[in-house]
């Protein structure tokens, strides 16, 4: 009785040793964020322009299948009515976009995105000359992607840079 004890305790040991090492050897780079975020200036006058980078990298040790992207203005910005912009288009290798000429985006990446490999997204933010100024605008972007033949995912959430909208300033009297 005490040997098929000893067995089954065995057993199950191996058994989750197995699974702990199957895991840990999943995780690719951590250091390495799923989607990052750059900006060519961090601050614009109404009728200006923000080139926002967005990159997207594979840190799975298996390809990536699906993925699912979204792009919209965080809360803070929404609270500023005032301020007006647009996402006005959006280029990349592998990427298309739905929703520029809006403040919200969809982000569609061609498949398989291999293994340490990586798409970026450029999305020209658009300052209209009619908007607001002093403040902020800023976007979030949801991500979920399917890797391991679609038997495992994982999601985040992710912010972009802040991008100031700082008044024109008027010329000097006498300059005209």
């Amino acid at each position: 009785m005490r040997t098929t004890h000893l067995r089954r305790f065995s057993l199950a040991a191996a058994l989750a040793s197995s699974l702990a090492l199957f895991g840990v050897s999943q995780s690719a780079d951590a250091a390495t964020p799923d989607v990052s975020f750059s900006a060519d200036q961090t601050a614009a006058t109404p009728g200006g322009t923000v080139n926002l980078s967005m990159t997207f990298t594979n840190n799975q040790t298996t390809d990536v299948w699906f993925v699912y992207q979204s792009v919209q203005p965080t809360w803070a910005t929404t609270q500023r009515p005032d301020l007006k912009y647009s996402l006005a288009s959006c280029s990349g290798t592998g990427v298309t976009c739905t929703g520029t000429g809006t403040t919200t985006l969809g982000v569609n990446y061609s498949v398989p995105v291999a293994p340490g490999t990586s798409r970026t997204v450029t999305i020209p933010v658009r300052v209209a000359a009619d908007s607001g100024c002093n403040g902020n605008i800023a976007f979030y972007s949801y991500v979920y992607y399917e890797y391991n033949d679609s038997q495992s995912h994982k999601d985040g959430v992710f912010n972009s840079p802040t991008m100031r909208v700082n008044c024109a300033t008027p010329a000097p009297a006498g300059t005209r």
